[in-house]
């Protein structure tokens, strides 16, 4: 965390921040705003299935306490009218999603909003776009390839660790990599580099068929399912018995794939729009990066700097979306 605040040089201080509390590694938001110096973090939590409130209070406050930043940590069950009309920076995390009209609203017109992941990732559901448009509120995406964020380059060891849980060395496998999108290369590098013979395709119709050992998913989710009934039956004529469809990004008829006899990973439903694999399931540095570096893009952008193909920050444009 130390390193990650001194590499993207994120200081927050003066300003607000509104954030959550979570578990594990995403204990560490509200401790890296902190630690930047903002004047005072409020962290919205809620029980899950990963942790109570007091687990959650718990470890963030004790982690807090280690930094000497516990003072300007405030852990809420609720936003009140009086904490959004003072803050600064709103993150889109997951306590605070969706992020509604009536919560944007509320905001001073000076607030920015931190999307915390590259701006073509943007997903509706996530919050009211036309509320932001309204009310010009800039929601900041952050440059994921930026030297001092380089989230990027933990795609391929996600993508090897995944495989690996669904029982496939990759060493010596031969991989059919599904992907549309900027995290081709990353994939593609990582998958390659732990041995495997990888082929990559930008479409569904564009898999031939070959002794695949697993198809990974990678592609950006849309406004329908990537891979439907008739997009299943393809990848099935493709692969064969015993392959298996991994959902690394992107939505699909899990049910079709099952009727075609591929098996699936992982074995529960993923969220739409969400991966199949969490960053922090090959540790807590690359959390710690994307959070570090989605604040920094949110406080470039807070303090009126200007957006640079190279810089932090990137915005999702109100226009097209609304």
């Amino acid at each position: 965390m130390t390193r990650a605040v001194a590499a993207t040089e994120l200081d927050l201080s003066g300003l607000t921040v509104l954030t959550e509390a979570a578990t594990g590694a995403y204990a560490v938001t509200a401790v890296i705003a902190a630690m930047a110096g903002a004047a005072h973090v409020y962290a919205l939590t809620k029980p899950t299935r990963h942790g109570t409130v007091a687990d959650v209070r718990l470890q963030t406050l004790d982690l807090a306490a280690m930094l000497g930043v516990a003072d300007r940590i405030e852990i809420v069950e609720e936003i009140s009218l009086g904490v959004l009309q003072n803050v600064d920076i709103v993150t889109n995390s997951g306590h605070l999603r969706p992020l509604t009209a009536a919560l944007i609203d509320q905001l001073r017109s000076d607030a920015v909003i931190a999307l915390m992941f590259e701006a073509w990732e943007f997903r509706r559901e996530d919050l009211d776009i036309e509320a932001c448009a309204r009310r010009k509120i800039p929601v900041v995406g952050v440059n994921e390839r930026h030297p001092a964020v380089d989230v990027f380059s933990f795609l391929g060891p996600l993508s090897v660790k995944q495989l690996h849980d669904c029982g496939l060395a990759v060493y010596g496998s031969r991989i059919a990599l599904l992907c549309d999108n900027d995290f081709l290369e990353p994939l593609r590098a990582g998958l390659a580099g732990a041995g495997a013979s990888v082929e990559t395709f930008n479409s569904v119709a564009a898999v031939h068929s070959d002794a695949w050992d697993a198809i990974l998913v990678a592609l950006q989710p849309a406004a329908t399912l990537r891979i439907g009934v008739a997009e299943a039956a393809h990848l099935a004529a493709c692969a064969p018995t015993g392959a298996v469809v991994v959902q690394f990004w992107g939505d699909m008829d899990r049910a079709a794939l099952t009727r075609n006899g591929l098996a699936l990973w992982p074995a529960q439903p993923v969220g739409l729009g969400h991966m199949g694999i969490l960053l922090s399931e090959i540790g807590p540095e690359p959390i710690v990066r994307l959070q570090t570096g989605g604040l920094r893009a949110a406080e470039w952008v807070r303090r009126g700097g200007a957006i640079k193909p190279d810089g932090f920050a990137q915005l999702v444009p109100w226009q097209g979306l609304t």
